[in-house]
């Protein structure tokens, strides 16, 4: 699986908490509410935002266990602390390889955050598979959509985030990646198995005041156009230049859209 930075995962976590659609979040607290204790296994947990994000709308006492290929990640969610009645297990394991460990035990509630659009169709089903044979919820945030929005807008926009949607569906570890699709394979996949399915949306709201995060991207979107070879590398830089600018003037707002997922069996544990 494809690798991101610890950087990168503390720049972003502010703004996929405050995207977290709220009416899918309080269905996965009300699905959990009134008992005595949970376990919850976040897979491809990074630094550990999910647990950051969803503990505190769960019940007291919850056991974690925190899966992910990147040993360094899962180091620095083993020395953040947690709440008295919160415990944490830390696993590193390949999600394509190594699935069904992490599913091994009695398990209340499978999340996962900016997941699904790196994974294959192919995963995606296997992954559903998995859950229903044990009848288990699935809470998945942060799936890219494939939906940018600049202001104020480039001539150049629309074609590089055009190359930036292929660029996501190409392989990642799993498999071609469904990308922009995600959200809505992961919906039709869980409702074939009989699962309820809600959503809602979870974009990325910037302002002129989020110089860092539009950079970041920016910088990424460029990468991740050179890649796919589209445009040439004079158009993507004058592009990357004019959108920094703007940026670095405080005159760029964008917004980058995500898809929450909630699944929930017919009946559960």
């Amino acid at each position: 699986m494809s690798g991101f930075s610890a950087d990168w995962l503390a720049l972003r976590e502010p703004y996929d908490l405050r995207a977290r659609d709220p009416q899918v979040l309080d269905a996965v607290a009300a699905h959990l509410e009134g008992r005595a204790s949970i376990r919850i296994v976040d897979l491809a947990c990074g630094t550990g935002s999910t647990l950051r994000a969803v503990s505190p709308r769960l019940p007291a006492r919850q056991r974690w266990t925190l899966t992910d290929h990147d040993p360094e990640l899962l180091a620095r969610v083993a020395a953040t602390p947690t709440a008295e009645d919160i415990a944490v297990t830390v696993i590193a394991l390949d999600l394509d390889r190594d699935l069904d460990a992490a599913l091994e035990g009695t398990v209340d509630l499978v999340t996962t955050s900016a997941l699904l659009d790196l994974v294959s169709d192919r995963w995606l089903q296997r992954l559903a598979e998995a859950l229903a044979a044990r009848a288990i919820p699935f809470y998945a945030a942060l799936s890219y959509d494939g939906q940018v929005g600049f202001t104020p807008s480039d001539p150049f926009d629309g074609a590089i985030i055009d190359a930036v949607n292929q660029h996501q569906r190409t392989d990642k570890g799993f498999g071609p990646a469904l990308g922009p699709e995600a959200a809505d394979a992961a919906l039709a996949c869980f409702e074939a198995l009989g699962y309820s399915v809600m959503a809602g949306l979870s974009g990325w709201i910037m302002g002129p005041q989020d110089r860092d995060m539009q950079a970041e991207l920016v910088d990424g979107w460029a990468s991740a156009t050179r890649d796919i070879g589209t445009l040439s590398d004079k158009d993507i830089t004058a592009w990357s230049m004019r959108r920094r600018a703007m940026i670095a003037a405080g005159q760029s707002s964008c917004r980058v859209g995500h898809v929450d997922c909630f699944a929930v069996p017919s009946a559960t544990r």
